[in-house]
């Protein structure tokens, strides 16, 4: 179901409301499986853009420009207003979208979101040749290890290793500091959702806490025993309380 129609690859699947769900730093479309598969059914059009994470010039890799890169998207696809999703990463750019382009959001739906407080994503790396070490780091994303597979470790290991990447993960790190939105968020008035793993190690609750406070149209969901990346550890919990919200909300 990947499309690659002019500079775009995404999924898509389903008709009705477009739901565009937005990547984290290290996270592949198939991090919202759960979701792809569960909304289509629901009345609901996913779409899950691969966002330019490394592809862009250095002066492009900043959350302002991939938020610019999402819009020109959506008005590539012809959408009106659509709910957005966004992990991690994906959170901030969402986030930042809504700020800069509220006409466009009918909803916003953050899970793990940075944009308020971001550990030290940099603090690391001098020792990312070292496998075990990463393999922690990527364990540490969840609350069930297991879930941490060889593949995703051995991804985020080749993503650390290799220096343009890395030098471009360092530049998003900054910038997602550079653009905290602690004072935006109270000017910004579209309905959100917020999911968090009550375990996250990541963004920890307290985060989430500050998002409902700062955000005046916010409704905040936990899921127990979860960790940075909800949708992916928790997928059915994840999509009961979005589809609640959603129509509750009338979205």
């Amino acid at each position: 179901m990947v499309k690659k129609e002019k500079k775009y690859t995404y999924f898509e699947a389903g008709e009705g409301t477009p739901i565009v769900v937005l990547h984290g730093l290290m996270g592949g479309l198939s991090n919202f499986d759960g979701v792809a598969n569960f909304f289509p059914s629901k009345g609901y059009k996913v779409i899950i853009p691969e966002l330019p994470i490394y592809t862009q010039s250095l002066l492009k890799t900043n959350v302002k420009a991939f938020a610019r890169y999402v819009k020109d998207f959506i008005t590539f696809k012809g959408y009106e207003r659509v709910i957005l999703v966004g992990n991690s990463l994906g959170g901030h750019i969402g986030l930042y979208f809504t700020k800069q382009y509220p006409e466009l959001v009918r909803g916003l739906v953050i899970t793990g979101s940075s944009g308020l407080y971001e550990s030290a994503m940099g603090e690391s790396y001098p020792k990312r040749g070292d496998y075990e070490y990463i393999r922690k780091k990527a364990e540490d994303v969840f609350y069930d290890p297991k879930i941490a597979t060889k593949e995703i470790i051995d991804e985020v290991f080749a993503t650390v290793n290799d220096r343009i990447k890395l030098l471009k993960t360092l530049t998003i790190a900054k910038s997602a500091i550079r653009h905290n939105m602690a004072k935006d968020l109270p000017k910004m008035h579209a309905p959100t959702c917020i999911i968090w793993g009550k375990q996250d190690k990541v963004t920890p609750p307290e985060v989430a806490d500050e998002f409902k406070k700062l955000l005046p149209n916010a409704s905040l969901y936990w899921i127990d025993e979860c960790g940075h990346a909800a949708m992916m550890e928790k997928p059915d919990e994840f999509n009961d309380l979005l589809y609640g919200w959603l129509t509750e909300k009338k979205l």
